[in-house]
Formats: structure tokens, sequence, C-alpha cells
């Protein structure tokens, strides 16, 4: 039985990890940080320089830009020099305006953005801004999370994909904002705790995590309003393809999920509830429990409960793998919505476990070559495989400890995941980069 302290310390975690995000996390992490510099010069600036670690740059390259029309990070800093706040944090760019985006477009004609890859950097998410005014500059710095102001030194010191914290001992200055609630080093899970939890708390303690559903789902509808992407949701959700796959609860869910992305990745003024850092997470983990609660007619306190298993799974396989990597997230979000879905089923905690495992066994390996419009079909993949793995572990079906990585222990499952994307894919992420920026 958990107790009080134990599970306030959990929800404050969620409450850190889960939370409103306009547009790809990275390169508005970009532009949060460029912000900040401005903010700092107290000017707009004559221009900037950003350094950024791998994973950011290859995250930013290819994604849409919100309310601009246009791709990648230059328009991204430019409207956070602009109009960027840095008190809206993931939603740094709610207020851009076609006069912004106008005049960002002059900024980046003339020459006043240098962006810089930091093949050092001292961690999976770092990024490194350096204002400059007319007879002065100032420099913000973000590391190992997404809103995460450190000074240089600190993030120096921070262990790869770690982000510094109070727990740390970083100290403070006027120019660093520390983000509330508890971060995710602090909180020790595993999937039994995670399942306890999720069952004992009371409903009242998590009702704000259906806020993340509601809002997912909701970006999704409006997407479908749009032709956004490579359109996969809406061609799912057309009545002429149910004669292909069929008007089902599979089909709904994979139109739903990847209609919001679809939206975020071509630059729509959408937000969703990001979970990780990751808005296209936040979806995955989101929606098709959200779908499967609205088809089947779920309780809602068996959905509240399901949604709060789908983004503390998620959050926790993250504890492990780092804020970005080699590995496409969707298969972090995925496996969180698979238990939800297993749950929503009336299955066990050792049916989790067997959903868990499938999933595992399926997905590992797909790589993460950066943000960019054709998530939504990985997103496609995730979906499909979290409903079928819940379908065989409902059938007392798993994957078994004598094939491949998996092992008896879900845990040490989950961690051979891990440990393949953060340590095993480094080559393969380098290579994809290079790849990338090649082209």
């Amino acid at each position: 039985m958990l107790t009080k302290e134990e599970r306030t310390r959990i929800i404050s975690l969620i409450q850190h990890e889960v939370v409103p995000a306009m547009g790809c996390t990275e390169p508005v992490a970009v532009a949060l940080c460029v912000a900040r510099a401005a903010e700092l010069l107290g000017a707009l600036p004559e221009r900037v320089e950003v350094e950024l670690s791998m994973n950011v740059l290859k995250n930013a390259m290819g994604v849409g830009i919100p309310g601009t029309g246009m791709i990648g990070l230059p328009i991204a800093i430019a409207l956070g020099m602009i109009v960027g706040k840095s008190e809206y944090k993931l939603e740094v760019l709610k207020e851009v305006t076609p006069a912004a985006v106008e005049q960002g477009r002059r900024y980046i004609d003339e020459g006043r953005i240098a962006i810089r890859l930091k093949e050092d950097a001292p961690d999976g998410l770092y990024i490194k801004v350096k204002a400059y005014g007319a007879e002065r500059s100032e420099q913000a710095v973000i590391c190992g999370e997404h809103t995460r102001f450190v000074d240089e030194e600190s993030c120096s010191s921070a262990p790869q994909g770690v982000s510094e914290g109070a727990s740390q001992g970083a100290s403070q200055d006027a120019s660093q904002e520390v983000p509330q609630g508890v971060s995710s080093e602090e909180v020790s899970l595993n999937l039994r705790v995670i399942y306890e939890f999720i069952t004992q708390v009371p409903l009242d303690e998590i009702a704000f995590i259906e806020e993340s559903g509601r809002m997912n789902m909701a970006a999704a509808e409006k997407a479908f309003e749009s032709s956004y992407g490579h359109g996969i949701g809406k061609m799912l959700n057309s009545a002429s393809m149910c004669g292909m796959v069929g008007d089902g609860t599979l089909t709904h869910a994979m139109a739903y999920t990847c209609s919001a992305c679809d939206a975020r990745m071509s630059g729509a003024t959408i937000s969703v509830m990001s979970n990780s850092g990751s808005g296209n997470q936040g979806i995955a983990a989101t929606v098709p429990v959200a779908v499967y609660a609205r088809d089947h007619q779920v309780p809602h306190e068996t959905y509240v409960r399901a949604l709060a298993l789908s983004n503390l799974t998620a959050i926790y396989i993250k504890q492990s793998l780092g804020r970005l990597s080699a590995l496409c997230g969707c298969i972090v979000a995925s496996t969180g919505a698979s238990c939800a879905i297993t749950y929503m089923m009336g299955g066990t905690y050792e049916q989790i476990c067997f959903a868990v495992k499938n999933m595992i066994a399926n997905l590992t390996g797909m790589i993460c070559d950066g943000a960019k419009p054709s998530c939504s079909l990985k997103l496609s993949s995730g979906v499909s495989t979290a409903m079928l793995s819940a379908m065989l572990a409902m059938q007392n079906g798993s994957v078994t400890s004598l094939e491949g990585i998996i092992e008896e222990d879900v845990d040490r499952s989950i961690h051979n995941l891990t440990s393949i994307g953060r340590e095993a894919m480094e080559e393969t992420n380098r290579m994809v980069v290079g790849i990338m920026t090649s082209k």
C-alpha cells in the first residue's frame, strides 16, 4: 500500500511531465531559450548564436512551426526573439502574428541568426543561446528538460540523459527558473508501483489527468477539419476507407491519433498535452485510450485511472531512456496506451505486464529520424501494435523470456529496451543525423 507521501510525489511528477505544448517541442524549446536570452538583454537582439545538441537539431530540422507556414529552426528562433515570452514555456509561440512572421523572414534574410551543432554537448537535450545587443550580450541555457534553464557549469556536470535539478544542488540566479513539481529522476518507479498507484489513489487526486485526453481528442477533431501533412488521420477517418480497414476501434484510434500528429508536425496552431517533453508522445499516450473508452462506454473512473496508467508508464520508460534518443518515442507512449487499454478491458496486473512485453518484442529498434509530418505513420504503427498487444495479453498471450530481449521480469524487459535505445543505437543516431544534414 502506497503512503500518502508516495502518492503525492507521483502526482507531482505527473503534473510536471504532462503539460500543454504548441508545436514540436524541440524547436519550441529553442524559441523558449531565445526568448529568455532576449528578455535578459532587455531589447530585441541584433543577432543571436545558437548551439544545439545532436538530438535537438535532429528533431527541429523538418517540422512545421506553428502559425508560420514554414519549416525548421530559423523561423522558430526569429519568432522567439520577436514575440516569444518565456513565461508561456512550451506555448512560447502562441502570440505569433503574420506581421511577426514577416519580420522573422527579414531577420533570416539579413543573416542575423547562426546555428551550430555542439559536438560535445553535455546532455542529449542541450540548447545555448547568446543574444547580442548594441553594447552587450546575454545568454541562456536549457539542459536536460525542454523548459529547464541552468547555468553552463551545472549543465556540464549533468549525467547524460538526466536533467540538472535541485536535488543535485544546482545554483540558481536571476536568469534561471526551476520547473514546478517533482522531476523525473527524483521519483523511483517500476510497473508494480505504477499499478498500485493507479488502483489505490483516490479518484479526485488524479482527476486533472482527464484534461490530457480532452485536449488531445479536441486537437484530433480540429485537425479533421483541414488537410495537414500526409493526411494519414483524415484518410483513415474517411468513410471511403472503411471498406479497406473497417470501421472499428482500431481504425478510430489510428485515425484520431494520426490526425492530431498530422496537425502538430505541419505547424498548426493547436495545443496538445505533452508527455515527458513530447507532444507526439502525449498524443499517443492518451488518444488511443480516449477512443477505446468512448467506443466501449468504459466507466468514467476506469477511464481516468487508465489515462493515469498510460501517462505514468510513458514517464517511467523515459526515466531510463532519456528525454531524446535514437529510439522513436512512439514506442514509449504506445506502450503506455497498451497498458491502459488492457486495464480498460479488465486486465490484471499480469496481463498488463504481458502487453508491455508484447510491445517491446514488436517495436524495439524503430529509429527516430527527427520530428516531421511522417511521424504520423510511425504513430499509426504504435497504435495498431498497442491494440494488438492488449488483445493478445487478454488471451494470456505473451512473448516469453526464451525470445529475443524479453525477460521474465517486466522491468528488466523495459530496461533492455531503453538500454538499446540509449546506448546501442547511439552510432545509429549519428548516422541518421549525418544523413539528414548532408542532404
